[in-house]
């Protein structure tokens, strides 16, 4: 797992710091709207909510770009948007197996943008069902540590139930079953840790392991997809090895 929570981290630092920052808030201010619009305007009552203006704010989101995200969501937009959201199923080098996690307002805008930059990069569309069984769905908590309380985060993780716990670079990665996500994380931040991120994501049931050159094919693609700007995230069944990451994360 040590792989994937590196990988995970470096990407969520390198979102933050990314150049294109209007991309991002674009994206981020959808993933306000979506949970707005699916489960209300208020945070202490709407989880995915919380962490999507987590994210937001974290990427230094103007104020008032948030709020009209929040608006959107509860239909007072002006422009009556309603977003959903979309997973299609492909494969990459090697059979490795990808889920990529669309919200659009132009479902047709989506696949055409996913197919054609699959069919550039290397990757081709997979039947519906196909891939989506390789994954389990777990929820994912980074809280900060060093190195007097990682092991203090993870014993409390492991009593909360947790599934699985590792420290990784002075942050301790726990991962749960999606129904106690955030439970565990607010029981976390009572007793004073400092929780970076938590959410849903998916893991793969059974990693394919690849040869260097195709293993970092498969993490270019995965980047190239999350560029497009319906795209949220991307999923891979790839083990990916400490060794690439650290490569990659330099």
């Amino acid at each position: 797992m040590s792989g994937h929570s590196k990988w995970s981290q470096i990407k969520r630092k390198k979102a933050v710091t990314d150049s294109k920052r209007g991309q991002l808030y674009t994206k981020l201010g959808r993933e306000i709207t979506i949970a707005a619009q699916q489960g209300g305007v208020d945070p202490n009552a709407n989880f995915r909510l919380e962490q999507a203006l987590t994210r937001a704010r974290g990427a230094n989101m103007p104020k008032d770009t948030i709020e009209r995200a929040i608006q959107r969501g509860a239909g007072a937009g002006s422009t009556g948007e309603m977003l959903e959201e979309l997973t299609y199923e492909a494969y990459g080098p090697g059979g490795v197996g990808l889920l990529i996690e669309v919200v659009t307002d132009n479902r047709n805008r989506s696949v055409a943008d996913v197919r054609s930059t699959l069919t550039r990069i290397g990757g081709t569309f997979a039947e519906a069902g196909s891939v989506s069984w390789q994954f389990e769905a777990r929820g994912e908590i980074e809280v900060e540590a060093d190195s007097r309380a990682a092991e203090d985060i993870e014993l409390l993780a492991i009593d909360l139930g947790a599934l699985d716990v590792e420290t990784v670079d002075g942050s301790v990665h726990i991962y749960t079953d999606p129904g106690s996500l955030e439970r565990i994380k607010q029981a976390l931040e009572a007793q004073a840790f400092a929780v970076q991120a938590a959410e849903l994501t998916r893991l793969p049931t059974t990693p394919v392991q690849l040869d260097e050159a195709d293993a970092e094919r498969v993490l270019r693609i995965v980047e190239t997809l999350e560029d497009l700007d319906d795209v949220v995230r991307v999923h891979a069944t790839l083990d990916i090895s400490e060794a690439l990451v650290a490569k990659l994360a330099s």
